[in-house]
């Protein structure tokens, strides 16, 4: 099986996610990057009033360093909240596993989706995001909704014993 440009077939269990050996993660994919426009764009406006304080001189730039402070807090949270969020498609299941210090994974049985469903914006159909609703498991901006979706659908209508091809 190949994957799309972007999503990335991991080795056996690197998530922490599966459940025994005859399961093989099939998918590990970030969500869409768009999900870093606003926090990024937050930050960005902090540094407007950064830079006005430098400009003005004595006393006022003594503002510049915590604004900028704060606008590289905000980025790196929203960074590094991207990172470690990740939609994991194994052979039995789905899981969307999230956190920082605390991780956590919400899961569901393939066998136990009756149906997939996909919901794009315009902005998303444009930039190829969207959200995935699986049974109660529901993943917003996951980048290639569409492939994603019909991958797993392919899956829960598979044979039992449905292995990866080398």
């Amino acid at each position: 099986m190949r994957t799309k440009p972007g999503l990335t077939r991991r080795s056996p269990n690197r998530s922490g996610v599966l459940a025994g050996d005859r399961e093989q993660i099939l998918l590990e994919a970030r969500r869409h990057g768009v999900v870093l426009a606003p926090p990024l764009l937050r930050a960005a406006l902090l540094t407007v009033p950064a830079a006005a304080a430098l400009v003005a001189g004595w006393p006022v730039a003594l503002a510049a360093p915590p604004l900028l402070a704060f606008a590289a807090a905000i980025s790196l949270a929203a960074v590094t909240r991207w990172e470690r969020t990740r939609l994991v498609v194994t052979t039995e299941k789905v899981f969307l596993v999230h956190g920082v210090l605390r991780r956590r994974a919400s899961a569901v049985r393939l066998s136990s989706v009756a149906g997939v469903e996909v919901d794009q914006t315009l902005a998303g159909r444009l930039l190829g995001y969207g959200t995935l609703v699986l049974g109660p498991l529901e993943v917003t901006h996951i980048a290639r909704p569409r492939w994603v979706s019909g991958l797993v659908t392919d899956l829960g209508t598979a044979k039992t014993g449905w292995q990866l091809p080398s």
